[in-house]
């Protein structure tokens, strides 16, 4: 049984060979992520290469490294062994562009401002709040900050400061050059990294729509910011990725849950895919089994109806990446048959649609397969709108898409329930009908006495969706060969 949670598998360029992402595709992954701050361009070019060797159906998001702070590194003698602190101790923090590297009592952000816009008594957590800091004084544009919890600071470590709106570049230089290199390599999505606001969107739009490229956005939700302004998020992005560890760090633990409900629901009422990340299978970057609290975690977010959940070192360098992909994938099966996800979210509200026409279609063919025993939706698309918008809904029955561009089936591959089809167009519809029926007949995914619903239009799919029809694969079939002469 095809599922219809999307799994997505993170692969570094240290193990990237065609037979082990054939593996994985095998396995269940569907999309497939490069994260920018572990590759440079050449060896992310030979990531793709391979991926698209195994498939052109795989899609591929590359991560950018955003709007981040973090130390600069320690000088040579303390950069392996680190600078232990402890509990009561005070330090400096100072902003740089110039890369100083920090020593005892001392360290560098890479923030040049930090000492402008962050004020007295803030939390600052350093390598994901495993050193706690908070800042007593300010001096001599340092900040003096007291530890609370002690241990061993590292350079180049992640520093996060909770409830502060950081005045930072929505797009970095090593961001701009990944965006470009993206869109020369014909990448599905960008995962842009830390969009507090939609400003930091439509930065990376702008270069986007620079080059023509049909390269979507995905925003991560990293911190309370993106999650307090998520509707103009929504407005201009093309799904959301609830990155659940840096948000771990900038909100207590207990929100988190309150967060991803909100954030899911949002994206679904939104028609936006929406995708649940990190630590889903921790363990098993070095055990086989997962822990039965990782397995619930992850049937939480198919019962959230997520359009994805993805495994990040699970499959970059973890000892049992096909292993963990084939887990989340059973799992994903087994939920899906649960009674209480059979039910569509047809009173779904219609909100950033931006064809009415094809989101009532899409509505009454969801509606349709409530009330009668239909097996599928097939529908042709030259956008993907017409299947994000049957995706939102949540029907129970498969969503085949037909798609004229290998781009758009690449995209629907992040979407609910929907199992795009690559085609080239047919000068009719009753040609992309015949065509999609004769196909999923002989991969026996339909049989000629199945009934289904038809989505299409009568103005070719560019003008968009413009009818419903619903009748066995039979009786179809001979209609368009009746039509076609």
């Amino acid at each position: 049984m095809n599922k219809k949670t999307k799994i997505i598998a993170t692969i570094s360029d240290q193990h990237c060979e065609p037979e082990f992402i054939r593996a994985l595709y095998d396995a269940g992954m569907n999309v497939a992520r490069i994260n920018s701050a572990h590759v440079t361009p050449e060896s992310a070019s030979r990531i793709v290469k391979n991926i698209r060797a195994v498939s052109d159906q795989i899609a591929i998001i590359i991560d950018t490294k955003g709007p981040e702070i973090r130390l600069t590194g320690l000088q040579p003698e303390y950069s392996k062994e680190g600078i232990i602190v402890a509990p009561g101790e005070h330090l400096l923090l100072r902003g740089t562009s110039e890369g100083i590297l920090g020593e005892p009592g001392c360290f560098y952000l890479t923030d040049p401002h930090i000492f402008r816009d962050v004020p007295l008594n803030s939390i600052v957590l350093i390598d994901d709040g495993e050193i706690e800091l908070q800042v007593i004084d300010k001096q001599q544009e340092a900040l003096v900050c007291e530890v609370h919890n002690g241990g061993v600071i590292y350079g180049r470590k992640s520093v996060n400061i909770p409830g502060v709106a950081i005045d930072l570049p929505s797009v970095t230089p090593r961001d701009a050059q990944f965006i470009q290199w993206a869109i020369e390599e014909d990448i599905d999505f960008i995962a842009h990294s830390f969009v507090r606001k939609k400003e930091d969107v439509l930065a990376v739009k702008e270069i986007v729509k620079r080059h023509n490229s049909s390269i979507k956005i995905i925003s991560k939700i990293e911190n309370k910011e993106g999650v307090d302004r998520i509707d103009e998020i929504l407005d201009e992005t093309y799904g959301i990725m609830v990155a659940r560890g840096d948000l771990g760090v900038e909100m207590p633990a207990e929100h988190i849950p309150i967060a991803q409900r909100l954030l899911v629901s949002k994206c679904i009422e939104s028609k936006k895919p929406v995708i649940i990340a990190t630590q889903m299978l921790h363990t098993m970057i070095t055990h086989p089994r997962p822990t039965r609290a990782e397995i619930s975690d992850v049937a939480n977010a198919i019962y959230q109806r997520v359009d994805a959940v993805m495994l990040s070192g699970e499959t970059a360098n973890g000892r049992y990446p096909v292993e963990a992909v084939a887990t989340m994938a059973r799992v994903a099966r087994e939920i899906e048959q649960d009674a209480s996800l059979n039910t569509p979210n047809i009173d779904l509200n219609l909100v950033r649609i931006n064809n009415e026409i094809t989101a009532q279609l899409a509505r009454s063919a969801v509606r349709a397969c409530v009330n009668l025993p239909i097996r599928a939706i097939i529908i042709d698309t030259l956008s993907g709108r017409t299947g994000r918008y049957l995706s939102a809904f949540r029907g129970d029955k498969p969503v085949y898409a037909v798609c004229y561009r290998k781009s758009v089936m690449r995209q629907l591959e992040l979407s609910y329930g929907v199992h795009p089809i690559y085609r080239e167009p047919s000068v009719t519809h009753e040609g992309f009908l015949l065509g999609t029926l004769c196909q999923l007949e002989a991969q026996q995914m339909l049989h000629r006495e199945d009934l289904i619903v038809v989505v299409g239009g009568s103005f070719g799919a560019a003008r968009g969706a413009s009818f419903l029809e619903i009748g066995n694969v039979l009786n179809l079939e001979h209609k368009a060969m009746n039509a076609m002469g």
